[in-house]
């Protein structure tokens, strides 16, 4: 008896220092980040070419030297018919605060006060732009940040389909959300290589509750060839007929995009 005591003690510290090891091992949950959509509306060539020279010269630089580095700019396809026009503008940020921060470090950075002047002074009878608005997007947690696209084709040919599903209730939307990450609807995506760029919950904007994602192609053929896999796959035939998963999408919005010349990816 007094044996096995004393050999109790030696156990519990040979076991707490393998849990203590193994414990070492396991990667740290990765933090997520932020996005910041913000999306410029406009009817003239003229606001158009003011956007196009602002971001390249301006505000793309000045990103890229307060090591942001992956700042992706889309415009529609087949938007040439519109009234109105746009331009999205995707920005990865670490926090919240780092939206804020964005602002008070472009405001003192010299280059980008020159380079944007044009933009940033314009006249009230001559705006850039019509109007514009910025989404806030928390990434999900098992895609936690940005990934960009392994895509060869030039960027003119290139399709971004930038979707965004909205749910009826807060309760019906996390249930959507939980699809993508425990249903492992993103692994669906993932092995079926549809290149998406990020999975997100949206935190802040006009339409909630509701979650983004954006996936990309090669082309409008090779887009259309992934989705008719991704309909056919069993797994996806069997997540999407779960009772649970049920009604939990009640409205969604598809908008297909290409990159500028001077985007990121």
């Amino acid at each position: 008896m007094k044996k096995l005591r004393k050999q109790i003690p030696g156990k519990l510290i040979v076991m707490v220092f393998l849990l203590f090891s193994f414990a070492s091992k396991i990667p740290a949950q990765q933090k997520r980040e932020y996005y910041q959509l913000t999306v410029y509306h406009y009817t003239t060539e003229t606001q158009e070419k003011q956007l196009d020279t602002y971001l390249q010269q301006a505000l793309i630089p000045a990103l890229h030297c307060i090591n942001i580095k992956s700042v992706g700019v889309f415009k529609a396809i087949g938007n040439d018919t519109a009234v109105v026009k746009k331009v999205y503008v995707l920005v990865p940020v670490k926090s919240l605060t780092a939206v804020t921060e964005i602002t008070k470090k472009l405001s003192t950075d010299k280059a980008y006060l020159t380079s944007g002047a044009d933009y940033l002074n314009a006249a009230y009878t001559a705006a850039p732009y019509e109007r514009m608005e910025t989404i806030l997007l928390q990434a999900f947690s098992l895609a936690p940040a940005m990934q960009l696209p392994q895509l060869k084709s030039p960027k003119k040919e290139r399709v971004y389909e930038l979707r965004s599903y909205e749910s009826a209730t807060e309760k019906i939307f996390q249930n959507k959300v939980n699809m993508f990450n425990e249903g492992d609807e993103i692994g669906l995506f993932k092995r079926l290589n549809f290149n998406a760029i990020f999975y997100a919950e949206v935190i802040a904007g006009s339409k909630m509750p509701n979650l983004m994602y954006m996936t990309s192609f090669e082309s409008m053929d090779d887009r259309n060839a992934h989705w008719k896999k991704f309909v056919e796959d069993p797994y996806w035939k069997k997540l999407s007929s779960m009772p649970e998963y049920k009604n939990n999408v009640s409205h969604i919005d598809i908008l297909f995009l290409r990159p500028t010349d001077y985007s990121d990816y």
